[in-house]
């Protein structure tokens, strides 16, 4: 497959200090411009964790909502999985031909069919470890909210809240027994995150399980979220009231639902 370069950055770098020129993919490029949440950990995750990650991406994915992730080991492979390949954004650390981890291989190769890799490194570019903490810098960025699920102190996901916090994104957390994820713990008790209490409620922030299938179009997408009516109708424009006529939205208190 040949490796392409985006034709214009995602917005959502805009904020990071040093944007990147360019951004190498392989996939579905339109993932972009979809609800997207990030999701990170450690590699070695509980059996809690990898049960919660799952499902939680999962129930985003339901929703319409892109998973964005890095393609590591446990956390990231989870979330990936838990999506689905059609509906998560690999950023890996290498260039957009390699496959690290080896044992990612097959997810990694999924995800470049159906769903969407990204990398501001050149084809052919290997591993290192400071390219890992840019991969991570586009992670978080790409998000709207930052989700890491377990960490220890000092880990890298930590260096992602660090990120987070920068770029003015929400960051959120599953709650953990104590002497577990030490480092998410610390965040909760700076007051620098939110608990996820239930993996539905946290889901239903960015739209809701439509009752019938839905087509793969992003006023859908959209509308899944209960947007305002000015704002549907700014990026859609007389879609909007197609759709209200067709009886696949009503509008209701300024406010629109999908039926």
């Amino acid at each position: 497959m040949a490796d392409r370069v985006l034709p214009e950055l995602p917005a959502e770098f805009s904020g990071l200090k040093k944007a990147p020129e360019k951004i190498w993919y392989r996939g579905d490029p339109a993932l972009l411009k979809r609800p997207k949440v990030s999701i990170v950990g450690t590699r070695r995750p509980s059996s809690y964790t990898r049960q919660a990650v799952h499902r939680l991406a999962h129930e985003l994915a339901r929703r319409g909502v892109v998973v964005v992730s890095g393609a590591a080991m446990g956390v990231d492979a989870i979330a990936h999985d838990g999506a689905g390949a059609s509906r998560t954004i690999a950023v890996l650390g290498t260039g957009v031909d390699r496959r690290y981890p080896a044992v990612n291989a097959p997810l990694i190769e999924a995800i470049e069919k159906e769903g969407l890799l990204l990398s501001r490194f050149e084809p052919g570019f290997r591993a290192t470890q400071w390219s890992f903490v840019v991969r991570n810098e586009l992670v978080v960025a790409l998000g709207e909210v930052l989700v890491i699920a377990e960490a220890d102190e000092n880990s890298g996901s930590m260096r992602s809240a660090e990120i987070a916090l920068k770029l003015g994104r929400e960051i959120w957390v599953l709650p953990h027994r104590l002497g577990e994820s030490e480092g998410t713990q610390r965040l909760l008790i700076e007051g620098l995150a939110k608990p996820i209490h239930s993996l539905e409620t946290f889901a239903d922030r960015f739209g809701t399980v439509p009752g019938r299938k839905l087509p793969a179009d992003d006023f859908f997408y959209f509308c899944q979220r209960n947007p305002t009516v000015d704002e549907a109708v700014s990026r859609f424009g007389e879609r909007v009231y197609e759709a209200e006529l067709m009886g696949e939205i009503e509008i209701r208190e300024g406010r629109i639902r999908i039926l």
